[in-house]
């Protein structure tokens, strides 16, 4: 009898070890899912850059408007030109139009930022977000105060440009993979607004109508160009299409300038049309501090739908495909 006990307890060891290694076999063979700040760019994604003859890795711009919610996504191109990529609902952003002067005024900075590999923040409590690198030298020539002022998700915002969770992943992923292919860093123009003449002529009397003066000129040369242009600080202003032979002093005299010359902007052949994710635009409808309710959500939708898709007057009369977009929520 005990020969048989000895018997079966072998055999019992053995299917339980059979089962162990299938087990271990079966978890080693699950897929790993990433982080959010490693999740690759969707087949979507990958197919609409291919198709506007854009590569995953190439350089990135990125345009933000507060008035009209909404953040633009540009791709180099062969041609060395930026091209729409897609036009990007933004959830939520706190203060007026107007750029951020001190910490704590819970104002959304406006002008022309530079991000660095090290702004990145893959960790954000926040889902994803990048630093815009606020005060920049421009703003801290001016005394301004702040920090942590971001792109990021959840759809609320204190100070920063707050993105539903799904954008800010796309958005993080292109802009990632440009600077993993190897851009230093990349630009981001924060506007008030679309800055046509139209626009601007309604501002004629707004205090910050000088230094919105200053932003249209970046506004306008990339609109006629396609290339983001060099920006220096010196004097206590911006300085556009500009590169100083010396390090400036952004509060001191200008050191003698270049300015680089660039060639008439012919654009590429490229798809009709242009591309807007779906999205909500929250502002104004629920407290940027909280993430918004169902209810919020349900009265954007309401107030986007009597509102038809429409392309900027100013660039009526350029291709179909460099039209920069307005964003309906969905």
């Amino acid at each position: 009898m005990g020969t048989n006990t000895n018997a079966a307890l072998r055999t019992f060891v053995h299917v339980a070890l059979l089962l162990a290694a299938a087990m271990v076999a079966a978890c080693s063979s699950t897929p790993t899912i990433p982080p959010p700040s490693e999740v690759p760019l969707s087949k979507e994604t990958l197919a609409l850059l291919a198709k506007k003859g854009m590569q995953p890795g190439s350089p990135v711009f990125v345009r933000i408007f507060k008035e009209e919610s909404e953040l633009e996504i540009w791709k180099q191109r062969d041609d060395g030109r930026f091209y729409h990529f897609k036009t990007y609902p933004i959830c939520n952003w706190s203060g007026d139009v107007g750029p951020k002067q001190s910490y704590g005024d819970r104002q959304a900075p406006e002008g022309f930022y530079t991000i660095t590999p090290a702004l990145m923040n893959p960790n954000s409590k926040y889902y994803l977000s990048f630093n815009l690198g606020y005060p920049n030298a421009f703003d801290r020539s001016w005394g301004r105060t702040g920090d942590s002022v971001m792109v990021h998700g959840s759809c609320r915002s204190a100070g920063c440009y707050a993105m539903t969770d799904a954008l800010m992943e796309e958005i993080y992923g292109l802009t990632r993979e440009s600077l993993k292919a190897g851009q230093p860093s990349f630009q981001l123009h924060a506007y008030p607004f679309r800055m046509t003449d139209a626009r601007m002529a309604r501002e004629k009397h707004n205090k910050w109508y000088g230094f919105w003066k200053t932003l249209k000129q970046g506004y306008d040369y990339f609109e006629k160009y396609r290339i983001p242009p060099s920006v220096t600080v010196c004097e206590r202003r911006y300085v556009v299409n500009a590169v100083a032979r010396s390090r400036p002093d952004p509060a001191g005299p200008c050191p003698p300038l270049e300015r680089p010359t660039v060639t008439a902007f012919h654009p590429l052949p490229e798809p009709g049309g242009v591309d807007v994710a779906t999205g909500n635009k929250l502002k104004g409808i629920t407290d940027p501090d909280n993430e918004p309710t169902l209810a919020d959500i349900k009265k954007a939708k309401e107030q986007q739908s009597a509102q038809s898709l429409w392309h900027l007057p100013s660039l009526a009369s350029q291709p179909a495909a460099t039209a920069s977009p307005v964003a309906n929520a969905n």
